[in-house]
């Protein structure tokens, strides 16, 4: 997983093989020195580039939940979907357990950014946010009031999370995918389409 030679490293470049390795091997107990060892790197430049273990940390979830709203937004544009099928397939992504390396290290995160710890508290400032203009614009699209659309956004992303935060301690797949459709099932008309009574298990 080399990030080939030193003067050719970016940032991007460092950021990409850090998420390559922390869906194979996570991060909570490599030291930054053993991080840059696995990304073929120095552990100088993982300083340069990030600050410290923990914004590298942060920089790496955050890369991952951009990736998981692009996802979102793409499935969402698919006209074949209604919206309702839309989230039933993002949570089957999410709660994949190629995706629990991610979700682990997000939780973990969120923790300390609750606690206050420095630079972990900076991303409470967009944890929520960031998802909630999207999907929000989705629930528009599909012919909600904003402030409706708004609201079962914020409900919709606070399941999902603590659905994998059920997902991650019990390892539960079933119970979850079936909790997640209860909530599909709740969908307003707007979102729920004629593939509302679906099952979310594959």
């Amino acid at each position: 997983m080399s990030v080939q030679s030193q003067g050719s490293v970016t940032r991007a470049t460092l950021l990409d093989a850090a998420v390559d390795f922390a869906a194979g091997s996570g991060l909570t107990d490599v030291s930054l020195r053993q991080m840059a060892a696995a990304l073929g790197t120095s552990h100088r430049m993982l300083i340069y580039h990030f600050g410290s273990k923990e914004g590298l940390l942060v920089a790496v979830v955050d890369e991952v939940e951009r990736r998981q709203r692009e996802a979102m937004v793409a499935l969402a544009d698919d006209p074949t979907l209604t919206p309702a099928e839309s989230a039933r397939r993002m949570w089957h992504t999410l709660a994949d357990s190629s995706m629990w390396p991610f979700e682990r290290l997000f939780f973990e995160v969120y923790g300390q950014a609750l606690q206050g710890r420095t630079p972990m508290a900076g991303f409470l400032d967009t944890v929520v946010e960031s998802w909630l203009e999207p999907a929000t614009a989705l629930g528009v699209r599909a012919g909600l009031p904003k402030r409706r659309a708004r609201a079962w956004a914020r409900l919709g992303l606070a399941t999902t999370r603590g659905l994998l935060l059920d997902l991650l301690a019990t390892r539960d797949r079933k119970g979850c995918d079936d909790a997640m459709e209860a909530f599909v099932a709740l969908l307003p008309p707007e979102l729920s389409g004629v593939s509302g009574a679906a099952s979310v298990a594959r």
